[in-house]
């Protein structure tokens, strides 16, 4: 860390201290992380029309929600990887999705959760209450989901996989809610809606083209976030029932983006802003909405602060509760790079007000045909339909551009869904100099490890695309049905018949 950044973290946290040794006395909370998968700011508090979260809108008006919280990174394991560690995965080599699983975190990194069992904190993954029981961990190190941790011969994230209990506390409980990710339970999960979200009432952006099909999408996946919002319900209430709510923060937060056009997996909007809600006991928790700019990263230091853990010197993250003097951020910088086949290389930085994009690899479409899009994003079948048939025009027609450019500038004041790129308007000159100027101070500060090579680096070999040289040979019905813009839900059962056919 340079000078810079130690003085910088040394005056933030002056204010913490003080805070902490006030509260020393009292019993610490229990902390609780929910982590939705692949969601947008997509709940009725943010705005989102067609759409019914009850529980999660009460927490934001009961507790703090962050509307303009941003992702290190807009792929999963990556952006796991940034909160289980808390830096910037371009740090410690975790910028490309699901690589270096065999490679122990280098010195100084350790996992926060190394710090919380320091603390003296049952650190438990996962919860019975929700789907498939939420135990994900999907970090880009070597590790291993329960046991001991020290980094050379052990590398257990959490004491157990299971429920908290009263005599746990106290803990920290990291609960995966897995239903809005992408997968075969999607229709079910509508078709077993008592009140499915309406294909009438959504509202699609307007880089979507307004289909049947995108519509019905649209709503299924709106249909999964009310079914999480009822998870967390569920959650809450099992608190209640063991005495446990009234000391408890819960930390509900997109793991990443919606998986959708230009969300999961790109740095524009919809891929790095995510839903932050963070509930609990008032006088930690003082309700309001907040408008300051904060890092996903800040997750990770609001934990260890809140449990009076350590809070190591590389870590450049805040807490964002139980602070006087939370830090006011001017920019995040996240960084987009390999992901399964398909490699790429892209730097944003987020101001409250504008976004800046670097497309380090201009010539390539966003568009690579890549297979897990090809399976998990409708929409994009739509287009690619329209397309072909001349039909695909304006803003719906920028994802599938034959390049990008060089920069991308957007006011998201005035342009929040990112439409018209003032990189090169000259009226902008000074905003795209100082964007500039923010992304050379992060780089000149920190060793970006993603801006290595990064034009002949080895990307990982796609399990989809396996599935899919397999389905297009082998059941050429069910790969139509994916280019007819329905939403799959036979990829589990595809990929055992592909394994199977592969002899593996």
């Amino acid at each position: 860390m340079s000078l810079k950044m130690k003085l910088r973290h040394l005056l933030s946290n002056l204010a913490p201290v003080i805070i902490l040794a006030a509260s020393n006395a009292a019993e610490r909370p229990n902390i609780v992380l929910l982590m939705a998968e692949d969601i947008g700011q997509d709940l009725a508090c943010y705005g989102m029309a067609g759409v019914k979260t009850p529980t999660l809108d009460r927490m934001a008006d009961e507790g703090r929600r962050y509307d303009n919280a941003i992702c290190a990174n807009p792929i999963c394991s990556p952006n796991r990887s940034a909160l289980m560690v808390g830096v910037n995965p371009t740090l410690f080599d975790a910028h490309m999705h699901r690589s270096n699983r065999d490679v122990p975190l280098k010195a100084p990194f350790k996992p926060i959760t190394y710090y919380l069992r320091e603390a003296g904190y049952t650190c438990l993954l996962g919860n019975d209450l929700v789907f498939e029981k939420g135990r994900k961990t999907d970090c880009n190190f070597k590790h291993t989901a329960t046991g001991p941790y020290d980094g050379v011969n052990s590398f257990g994230l959490f004491d157990a996989a299971r429920d908290f209990e009263a005599n746990d506390a106290p803990f920290f409980a990291q609960i995966q809610l897995k239903a809005t990710h992408r997968g075969d339970w999607w229709n079910g999960m509508r078709n077993a809606s008592s009140h499915p979200v309406s294909v009438a009432e959504v509202v699609l952006p307007p880089y979507i083209p307004d289909t049947p099909k995108t519509r019905q999408d649209w709503a299924t996946y709106l249909d999964t976030v009310e079914f999480i919002d009822h998870e967390v319900w569920l959650l809450q209430e099992d608190l209640r029932n063991n005495g446990l709510l009234e000391n408890t923060v819960i930390i509900f937060v997109g793991d990443n983006g919606r998986c959708n056009i230009r969300g999961k997996g790109y740095l524009h909007e919809p891929g790095i802003r995510v839903p932050l809600i963070i509930w609990g006991p008032e006088a930690i928790v003082a309700p309001r909405a907040v408008e300051d700019l904060v890092s996903v990263l800040d997750i990770s230091a609001t934990v260890l602060h809140l449990a009076g853990a350590t809070m190591p010197d590389y870590m450049e993250a805040r807490p964002l509760v139980g602070t006087n003097r939370p830090m006011k951020r001017e920019y995040v910088y996240s960084a987009r790079d390999g992901w399964d086949e398909i490699n790429e290389c892209i730097r944003s930085i987020t101001t409250t007000r504008f976004s800046y994009l670097k497309n380090y690899l201009p010539e390539l479409p966003y568009d690579q045909q890549q297979a897990y899009l090809d399976f998990h994003r409708p929409a994009l079948h739509e287009m690619r339909r329209l397309q072909a048939e001349g039909e695909l025009t304006g803003n719906a027609a920028l994802f599938l551009s034959d390049s990008k450019a060089p920069e991308e500038l957007y006011d998201l004041q005035n342009d929040p869904h990112q439409l018209v790129n003032l990189a090169g308007n000259p009226e902008y000159a000074s905003t795209l100099e100082k964007m500039r100027s923010y992304l050379a101070d992060w780089q000149s500060n920190h060793d970006d490890l993603g801006l290595k090579n990064y034009r002949n680096r080895p990307t990982e070999k796609s399990a989809a695309g396996d599935v899919r040289a397999w389905l297009q040979k082998n059941d050429p019905d069910g790969w139509q049905n994916l280019l007819d813009g329905n939403i799959g839900d036979s990829y589990k059962e595809w990929s055992k018949q592909a394994v199977k056919a592969a002899g593996k």
